[in-house]
């Protein structure tokens, strides 16, 4: 097998169908393992992955294999299956907090390790995911992982000591976006929009706003000046905003994440 996943949950799901749709590789080159025997015939029947309850069967197997399990999992996990691993094969881990250095002392031996901080828009083939690796992973390794996540969304290579900042800006992130949507949908209810088109039309402006600043590459402050008018609604909606500390309480979020990423 040529890529196998450890735990298959929704981000593994949304990885594979990636992978898939994006002709990275075939079902057949695919193999998954979990605890959750429902959830796991239901990926092999949706998707046309092979799977297996055995995560030293994915160990052995495969040449890239995705820990996929949640991050209090890891210790238990890397224990099983170090030994079925062999020199060749390549970790890619997406738990947030559990360093390079933290996972080679868990493995006991060298071993090539791959970071990815991805997130849950992957799913809809719009994640963001930053990557970065150890030295003994070679360059071909390397453009094979970025073209597994690139399949689902974009892709930054960093160092890993920015992790944690992208886990507080990306990673982290769509929880924040869909707190503010919900708001702006609560408060066009309070103001007569139907519940269903409030959703709908607050979801599209953040979405229309992203691409916008994506594609234009124009500074976020050039855009929002475009929308606010001398004297006019918008203007007054940043006033309120600014009033009430959304800028600083965006930042003081991210940076608890931050500093909540770094003691995990």
């Amino acid at each position: 097998m040529k890529v196998g996943f450890i735990g298959c949950g929704a981000m593994s799901k949304a990885l594979i169908s990636g992978i898939i749709s994006s002709k990275v590789l075939s079902s057949s080159d695919i193999l998954a393992s979990d605890l959750y025997a429902e959830g796991l015939k239901k990926a092999e029947s949706d998707l046309g992955i092979n799977t297996t309850s055995d995560n030293k069967v994915v160990a052995s197997k495969a040449k890239y294999v995705v820990l996929a399990v949640k991050p209090q999992f890891y210790k238990d996990t890397i224990n099983e299956i170090k030994g079925s691993i062999n020199s060749d094969t390549v970790i890619i881990t997406i738990a947030p907090g559990k360093t390079i250095e933290e996972l080679q002392n868990i493995f006991s031996k060298e071993v090539k390790i791959v970071r990815t901080m991805p997130n849950t828009p992957a799913m809809v083939g719009a994640g963001m995911t930053a990557i970065c690796k150890n030295e003994i992973v070679s360059d071909d390794e390397f453009k094979f992982v970025l073209e597994m996540f690139q399949s689902c969304g974009l892709v930054e290579v960093v160092t890993e000591n920015l992790l944690p900042a992208v886990t507080a800006t990306s990673g982290s992130s769509p929880a924040y976006v869909f707190i503010m949507i919900e708001a702006m949908a609560d408060a066009a209810v309070l103001a007569g929009l139907p519940r269903d088109k409030a959703y709908r039309m607050a979801a599209q402006a953040v979405y229309g706003g992203a691409k916008m600043l994506l594609e234009t590459n124009r500074h976020p402050a050039e855009l929002k000046d475009m929308v606010c008018s001398p004297g006019g609604t918008t203007i007054e909606a940043v006033r309120v905003l600014e009033k009430n500390g959304f800028r600083s309480s965006i930042i003081e979020a991210m940076t608890s994440c931050v500093e909540k990423t770094k003691k995990m």
